[in-house]
């Protein structure tokens, strides 16, 4: 089967291009496919994870971050210039590959995909909340002219998902946001790694990990380890990821004089040996689709303390039971919760035998499984 995954640009370390990788890797080396990879804005730039030799990557070179040069106006008129460009390179490219397969994760792609005439069957799949979908809830949020393009965008996402051939959701939440639009398959994401020993939860330290981008919370997280430490000054929290809001929260640290105790780590190249040399996983998203945070983690017996925000955390943890939620932008409780895994060592190291037992079901085979079968049945049903 001939496979092709569509992504901007395999540069950032974070969950989705890991998943993307991971996958195509599996498809390739494991299954047997014969999978591309086609990027749009790779732009010369290193694959940020190892992608195998048998997954061909082809970037078209369109570079959108240019578009971002310029002011509104201008900057309208460059990317409508860049996705005539886009559609005419991929349509192109689709059509001499003549795969079976076409896999988006709903980026710029969408807009027209679903229109190319290649033979190919298209998938869907959507790594976020249907809510925060290429930013489309900022954009409603904004002033006029945002909400109008909000509005706009967030039809033609819709109007371009009923067409596609099939469409797969992270957790029974995103089924339930899209029901108004198209049914769709729950499939989640697979497990990076599984080590053969667990963390030994005995270290004073508490990690994140995740973009350093405003759904992230981290400026909130921040906060709440202002008042974590004056219970516990011995314990520390490294936070592990990059992003645009780098040194506006490294300034929030050292205005705090926490500096010695919150620590800004960047990107790092091996985060399975941080998870097994710490105690505490907290994360404080304003949303997330699937956290692969807390899967690692979980993996790796790491308790988590989450907030319940939409959707993700509340589809992967079972409340005292291998995790622990906390309501949603409550900063005391989430406080409360830290200190009290800090205080329980017991209770700590059976949440996290359990999550360690909890996140079995989501092994490469189990997922990819799911994959193939419901890349047979796309071609069967629609053949």
């Amino acid at each position: 089967m001939k496979i092709v995954y569509l992504y901007t640009s395999l540069t950032t370390v974070g969950g989705a291009d890991r998943i993307v990788i991971q996958k195509a890797n599996y498809l390739a080396d494991v299954m047997g496919h014969e999978v591309y990879v086609i990027t749009d804005s790779q732009t010369g730039r290193a694959v940020i994870f190892p992608l195998s030799p048998k997954v061909k990557h082809i970037d078209l070179d369109i570079n959108f971050d240019r578009q971002y040069r310029h002011g509104l106006l201008l900057r309208s008129l460059y990317y409508f210039m860049l996705m005539f460009v886009y559609r005419k390179k991929l349509g192109r490219l689709l059509e001499h590959i003549k795969a079976d397969i076409v896999i988006s994760t709903l980026g710029r792609d969408i807009d027209f995909l679903t229109q190319l005439n290649d033979g190919s069957r298209k998938v869907g799949e959507a790594h976020t909340t249907r809510m925060n979908l290429r930013k489309t809830q900022d954009l409603l949020e904004g002033g006029f002219v945002h909400r109008m393009i909000g509005k706009r965008l967030k039809k033609k996402i819709d109007t371009a998902v009923k067409q596609l051939d099939a469409f797969v959701v992270l957790n029974e939440h995103e089924k339930e946001e899209w029901a108004t639009v198209r049914p769709a398959v729950i499939i989640p994401n697979s497990l990076p790694f599984y080590p053969a020993v667990p963390s030994t939860l005995s270290a004073s330290r508490a990690i994140c990990v995740g973009r350093l981008e405003w759904e992230k919370g981290i400026d909130r997280l921040i906060d709440i380890w202002l008042s974590v430490h004056n219970t516990h000054p011995d314990w520390v929290l490294d936070i592990y990821g990059q992003g645009m809001l780098q040194d506006e929260l490294q300034q929030k640290i050292l205005a705090a004089n926490a500096g010695t105790y919150i620590h800004l780590k960047g990107s790092s190249p091996d985060i399975m040996y941080e998870y097994l040399n710490c105690s505490l996983l907290v994360l404080t998203s304003r949303y997330e689709g699937f956290p692969m945070a807390l899967l690692e983690a979980m993996a790796c017996g790491v308790p988590c303390v989450t907030y319940d925000c939409p959707f993700g955390p509340r589809s992967m943890i079972t409340n005292m039971r291998n995790g622990i939620l906390v309501e949603e932008g409550d900063k005391k409780e989430m406080v409360d919760k830290i200190n009290y895994l800090i205080e329980n060592e017991k209770n700590r190291k059976k949440i996290g035998t359990n999550a360690r037992k909890y996140v079995l079901q989501y092994s490469q085979k189990n997922i990819m499984d799911k994959w193939n079968i419901l890349f047979n049945n796309c071609l069967t049903l629609t053949s």
